[in-house]
């Protein structure tokens, strides 16, 4: 599983020109999950994201939690995290969970976040939308689990 975080001053997703998800300040999370992950390595996963200290105190630039200063979570499902590019130019999505699995465990994670922080959106699995942000540094780290 990985998640890929982004420090973001906002970020939106829109499905068809209409806006399904919106937030202001915090962690942009899009979420790939592959054919072996587990539920607890989606529930590490969330508690790790909502650890990384990316955020700015008085002292250190990358210091506190999304949780630390108030900020949202927005998880989007992206399959094409799971990617393999090793051969070729065409990506390969054969470690990519089947979308049952994938859905279950996406909602697992998600979940798992809520459990511990209430400020949480999401996109809409499988669904094509349009993701937009402004990511704040910018700062994008890759957490797997």
């Amino acid at each position: 599983m990985r998640a890929l975080c982004q420090r973001v001053a906002s970020a939106s997703v829109d499905i068809g020109g209409e806006t399904v998800a919106h937030m202001d300040g915090g962690l942009l999370v899009l979420l790939g999950v592959f054919r072996d992950d587990t539920k607890a390595q989606a529930e590490r996963l969330a508690t790790k994201t909502l650890a990384l200290r990316v955020f700015a105190d008085a002292s250190k630039p990358m210091n506190r939690s999304v949780m630390d200063v108030g900020g949202s979570v927005l998880v989007v499902s992206q399959f094409t995290l799971a990617a393999d590019t090793s051969r070729g130019n065409r990506p390969g999505f054969g470690y990519a969970a089947e979308p049952k699995r994938a859905r279950a465990l996406y909602e697992h994670y998600v979940r798992a976040i809520r459990e511990r922080w209430p400020q949480v959106a999401t996109g809409v699995f499988g669904a094509d939308m349009q993701v937009s942000l402004v990511n704040d540094g910018p700062v994008t780290i890759l957490l797997e689990g």
